[in-house]
């Protein structure tokens, strides 16, 4: 990765990179854990961009947080109390505040300084939500944060970076980490977390493998996926749960959306959500096929 002159280049494989031509940088700099990168551009709007990597964008952020969030708790009969680990741009907590049933939001971002400019640089993604009075926001751990709290959530959401080896969130992939947070759902509770690329030329790199570690610990773990075009490739989202993952029509979808969300989605609907759980056939293939399940405290990433 890099930005040379007016271009950033991101490696996407080790033998592919895309090129975005870049009108300013808005800030680039090391916080304490991670390279952070604030970038503008005429295709994309504002971009975060942390270790070379695109975490969202102005342009299509909607897409993933949407699909992120209202699955999981539109699937949940009354989710008053929320945990969300990650999502420092503020967007994915943009989105649970919609609900008019949320009471709490507790968020843990590790990285103040990240939070911090992303609501100096990234207004259009958060909108004000780190000020809404449900939410408590804190910069910790959220794995140690989890073994020590005894409170329970309705719904858990993992919005992480990628689970690169030696990286801020390695170890909140691994089935050591989600036994701690099914410790902590309520009855009924649901948690959901972003999964890696999806599509045909990475599906394997993560995906699939964080859906066997779901699958070994939640008897309900169910796989969605999501065209984010900054990503470059669809995007995995899985939602587990002890209790069964209701199946929504579109009509259920929308009916749902109308009654309980406080505002109009801009991509989240009854017809999004079924095509988000139809996965491919190559990706069904994927999660059925035995592959080793790692049950200590290092999961089996192929990145």
């Amino acid at each position: 990765m890099g930005i040379s002159g007016k271009w950033f280049l991101e490696t996407v494989f080790p033998d592919l990179a895309i090129m975005l031509q870049v009108r300013e940088v808005l800030h680039s700099g090391q916080t304490a854990y991670q390279h952070v990168d604030v970038l503008e551009s005429r295709v994309f709007g504002r971009s975060l961009v942390l270790d070379g990597k695109t975490q969202s964008t102005e342009r299509d952020e909607h897409l993933y947080h949407e699909a992120l969030v209202h699955p999981a708790m539109l699937m949940h009969s009354n989710p008053r109390t929320v945990f969300i680990g990650g999502g420092g741009e503020g967007g994915t907590l943009r989105e649970v505040l919609a609900h008019r049933s949320v009471e709490r939001v507790v968020m843990l971002d590790l990285d103040q300084e990240v939070v911090e400019l992303c609501r100096r640089f990234l207004p259009h993604h958060h909108q004000g939500s780190f000020d809404d009075p449900r939410v408590e926001l804190l910069f910790q751990d959220a794995r140690q944060y989890l073994e020590e709290s005894r409170e329970s959530f309705d719904v858990l959401i993992m919005d992480l970076v990628d689970p690169l080896e030696g990286g801020t969130a390695y170890r909140l992939y691994t089935e050591e980490f989600y036994r701690i947070v099914k410790s902590r759902m309520g009855a009924g509770g649901i948690m959901v977390t972003q999964s890696g690329p999806a599509g045909l030329l990475s599906f394997d790199e993560c995906f699939t493998t964080i859906y066997k570690t779901l699958a070994s610990i939640f008897p309900s773990t169910v796989p969605s996926q999501v065209h984010v075009p900054a990503f470059a490739t669809l995007w995995g989202i899985i939602l587990a749960s002890e209790s069964k993952l209701p199946t929504l029509t579109d009509e259920q979808v929308d009916g749902l959306v109308a009654e309980r969300i406080n505002k109009e989605l801009r991509f989240y609907d009854g017809e999004s959500h079924r095509n988000m759980f139809a996965m491919p056939r190559y990706v069904r293939q994927g999660i059925q096929q035995e592959s080793r399940i790692n049950r200590d405290a290092t999961p089996v990433f192929m990145i």
